[in-house]
């Protein structure tokens, strides 16, 4: 793709399906979804959005310590999410809660995690290979490579076999590409030719920098630097991302070394709950994107397709119900024993912890009685 293309786009913003040269080898990919598939795009981003807003309100209420916003961004997510095959592993960062929930995890775990009651989430074996959140910007990245490694070099891609050979896919956000860890992820993807596609969700804003600070070219032009062809798209156009991000996993699993995906979208809402976005950002821009919301486009899309308004009645329902589910499950919550902090440290007993932990029940027990 030319540094001055327009980005990689299926569907345009008022919801009719874009044919020409430059998506032409995505489109099959499309056309190969029944209905069914294709309506399940539209789900995945209308429940979790509600979710998303109903977490974004606990937190504001004091039951949660923090919450990061996907709104926005769901188109991105779904569509990559979707892509991936269920012996993939994918590496997160911390904004991809619909990820999450395609692979199978409880959203209440991340409810969960965001309220402090819990290490870090779940066990990436026990929920279709998604692994943790992660915080630490960018350091993604460098997990994912270094796993794609491990991958070719078990001999588990290139194979020949589509249904066994696995792949690679992380997330990042566009300041993460002004970290080291990024650079460094392109260098050993590059040199081993890992079987991964890094996929850069570029919301324009690194926090309160925008991304015209942090770069004076286009972003996907960096991999190429390193030798990993990319591509840059639509990230509010669901279609596009999924096409694209399923042809960039195809190529990882059969050896052809890794990919990258810029996916064009924005985030609607504050970075997390402690950002205050009106700071640093213009109501015109929310307005021009606001336009563009990868829902809208989408259910207009559908109902062009003849999708009915019994199924996007059902869809409403379900949103509704996981919000309300959530909301009761929340309020219920109750905080883990002191004793969960030494849980998983070590697989086997380990004098330090056990000296750790006897210190906590002695220094608890010493309050004991003073009260009052």
């Amino acid at each position: 793709m030319l540094a001055d293309a327009a980005p990689i786009q299926l569907l345009a913003p008022d919801g009719s399906l874009v044919r020409n040269a430059a998506n032409e080898e995505f489109l099959p990919r499309i056309e190969a979804l029944d209905d069914a598939a294709l309506q399940r795009f539209h789900r995945e981003m209308v429940v979790i959005r509600r979710f998303d807003i109903e977490a974004g309100n606990l937190q504001r209420q004091g039951q949660l310590a923090l919450w990061i916003p996907s709104l926005g961004q769901e188109g991105a997510q779904v569509g990559a999410g979707l892509a991936a095959r269920p012996q993939d592993h994918i590496f997160p960062a911390y904004r991809e809660h619909v990820v999450a929930k395609i692979r199978g995890v409880d959203p209440m775990r991340l409810i969960e995690m965001l309220r402090g009651l819990s290490h870090g989430g779940w066990d990436p074996k026990e929920h279709n290979n998604l692994h943790l959140y992660t915080l630490v910007i960018g350091s993604q990245s460098l997990h994912a490579t270094g796993y794609a490694m491990g991958v070719a070099l078990d001999g588990a891609s290139g194979t020949g076999d589509p249904e066994k050979d696995e792949a690679v896919l992380v997330f990042f956000g566009d300041g993460a590409t002004s970290q080291g860890d990024v650079s460094e992820a392109f260098v050993f993807a590059s040199s081993y030719q890992t079987p991964q596609v890094l996929f850069l969700q570029n919301n324009h804003w690194a926090i309160s920098v925008p991304v015209e600070r942090q770069s004076r070219t286009p972003l996907y032009l960096r991999s190429q630097g390193f030798g990993i062809p990319s591509w840059q798209i639509d990230g509010n156009d669901v279609l596009a991302s999924y096409a694209v991000t399923s042809t960039a996993l195809d190529a990882a699993r059969s050896g052809q070394g890794p990919r990258f995906i810029e996916a064009l979208t924005y985030r609607m809402g504050a970075h997390t709950t402690s950002d205050d976005p009106t700071k640093y950002r213009q109501n015109d821009e929310l307005a021009y994107w606001g336009e563009r919301d990868p829902i809208s486009r989408y259910e207009a899309f559908l109902r062009a397709r003849g999708a009915s308004e019994e199924f996007f009645a059902d869809v409403a329902r379900e949103a509704e119900d996981l919000a309300a589910d959530v909301r009761r499950k929340t309020l219920e919550l109750v905080d883990p024993p002191t004793s969960k902090i030494f849980e998983h440290v070590y697989s086997e007993p380990h004098p330090v912890i056990e000296q750790q932990r006897a210190w906590l029940d002695a220094y608890e027990r010493s309050f004991e009685g003073t009260e009052g």
